[in-house]
């Protein structure tokens, strides 16, 4: 009897249909598999037998051949072991093949029967509602990524027995459950904490309007990683859609494999400077997410970004640009999402101290200077806002906290939220993804703006894409004021977040390019 059954393997994040095909024939008890399996599927034939051993079921000694089609695609990992063995039941007629009618099975097995947790579950049930499938299996830890795409049954076994005893009758399965997740760090984490930096302060409530990326540059000490674990906090709430989104990034990468289903907050993502090209941007043997794809519809936090390898920030222009990776081999063409928001930290100095009111700088011009050139024209010019942050005397940091002069991040993020949805209102999630074409219709530049800007790219020297940038700079400032036009004044606090000729030496204000009036 030939056996059919529905599962997929994972590529990137994307889920692709696999049929597994089973057939026993008369010869020596031989177990095959084919259509391009990789090491860890050749082996699930040791892992099946020892399972239906302990599960008490003997298979026909026959010769058995195991079919993984189509044979194109490449199958890597473990998630093949419980459709391959319900494939051999229904082959050996131990099990009604009308038992998994309409069904897609995901699982590994282990040596006892037990069904353990897998990548990919969430990309696996949108898989399977796109077949037009009505029901699951995965392993009890997975069942609250299946749940959180809805539209399918879930049956969520703890071991191979256990499946057996629902699909003939015997005892049914318990409805899966989720657990509460919890809360992640940057949650708790409030824009009220910092003291003074207040034009910090608006560079990320500007950031966070518009989806901009942001550099700080400061000593250390002077609040740049407190200002980036607060940007999470001043975003709007994701959407549904923007939930499922993270969820199957997060699950491809194996992440989510603790029952808690939906990431329902903002990623923020906070690697260390040793990160290889492969960490931050996906790959290995068997391609998985990277922290850019991590942080996607979140944060991607670069502390200490001029001491990360070259090689690794360049590899940042194309997912800045394209909002995706794009990975591609001789046998794989893959494409991750990388909808995220930069925001990196930088010392102005090897030593940290150059421009610090308090402290000597001990490095020479040429140190600085070439410390500075560690982050490449190109990469900078991908960087919207550009912000010099300043350390506080003591008289202020030791101000008692009545003094402060600082919305709280509910505040913020207020302001925030309306001014994105201003430009959903212009058919944009935000500011910063528009084209030129939408920026020229999102809103009237006034005359005396655009004479600004042109004056100020002639003196900067500024790159096409700067220009666009402070445009979509202006257009977000004027949306956090409510106002239609994109005025002077927008454009001058635009022009003061761009890099100068050497960023460390701090923004430049527009009487430094002389354009004030």
């Amino acid at each position: 009897m030939l056996a059919t059954l529905h599962s997929s393997t994972l590529i990137g994040v994307r889920a692709d249909p696999i049929e597994i095909e089973v057939e026993f024939a008369q010869g020596l008890p031989l177990f095959t598999i084919i259509g391009l399996a990789d090491t860890a599927v050749q082996e699930a034939r040791f892992r099946i037998q020892c399972a239906l051993r302990a599960t008490g079921i003997e298979i026909p000694r026959k010769r058995v051949t195991l079919n993984l089609a189509p044979a194109s695609i490449r199958k890597d990992g473990a998630a093949l072991d419980l459709p391959m063995a319900l494939g051999l039941l229904v082959a050996a007629e131990r099990l009604a093949p009308e038992c998994l009618t309409g069904t897609l099975v995901l699982g590994e097995l282990a040596l006892s029967g037990a069904v353990r947790p897998v990548r990919g579950i969430v990309s696996a049930a949108a898989l399977a509602r796109r077949l037009g499938l009505s029901r699951i299996i995965v392993p009890p830890e997975n069942a609250a990524e299946a749940l959180a795409v809805g539209g399918l049954e879930v049956l969520a076994p703890k071991d191979l027995g256990a499946l057996m005893d629902h699909l003939e009758g015997r005892q049914a399965l318990g409805a899966p459950t989720i657990t509460t997740p919890r809360p992640m760090i940057t949650s708790s984490l409030d824009l009220s904490d910092i003291r003074g930096q207040a034009g910090a302060r608006r560079a990320l409530e500007i950031a966070a309007a518009g989806g901009h990326n942001v550099l700080f540059v400061g000593p250390p000490g002077s609040g740049k990683t407190m200002l980036a674990r607060r940007l999470p906090g001043i975003l709007p709430p994701m959407t549904h859609a923007e939930q499922i989104e993270v969820t199957e990034v997060w699950s491809a990468a194996g992440l989510t494999m603790n029952g808690h289903g939906l990431v329902t907050e903002r990623p923020f993502r906070a690697p260390h400077p040793s990160i290889s090209e492969a960490g931050l941007v996906g790959g290995g043997p068997t391609v998985r997410p990277g922290e850019i794809s991590l942080s996607h519809r979140g944060v991607l936090f670069l502390d200490e970004m001029p001491e990360i390898p070259r090689r690794v920030l360049e590899a940042l222009r194309q997912p800045l640009e394209d909002r995706e990776v794009v990975i591609s081999r001789a046998r794989q063409f893959v494409r991750l999402p990388a909808a995220f928001q930069l925001v990196a930290a930088a010392n102005p100095c090897p030593c940290g101290w150059f421009g610090d009111a308090l402290r000597s700088c001990r490095c020479s011009a040429i140190d600085v200077q070439k410390y500075a050139g560690r982050i490449s024209g190109p990469l900078i010019d991908r960087i919207d806002l550009v912000v010099s942050v300043e350390t506080l005397a003591p008289a202020e940091i030791l101000t008692e906290r009545v003094r402060w002069d600082s919305d709280d991040s509910s505040r913020v993020r207020a302001r925030v939220t309306r001014a994105r949805e201003l430009a959903f209102a212009r058919g944009v999630r935000e500011n910063a993804s528009l084209t030129r074409a939408r920026l020229e219709s999102s809103g009237t530049v006034t005359s005396g703006a655009r004479d600004t800007l042109t004056r100020a790219a002639e003196k900067l020297r500024l790159s096409a894409r700067v220009i666009d940038r402070v445009l979509k700079i202006g257009r977000t400032i004027a949306d956090l004021s409510s106002e239609s036009e994109v005025r002077e004044s927008a454009i001058l606090e635009a022009l003061t977040y761009r890099a100068p000729s050497s960023w460390a030496s701090g923004s430049r204000t527009t009487s430094d390019v002389g354009l004030s009036r």
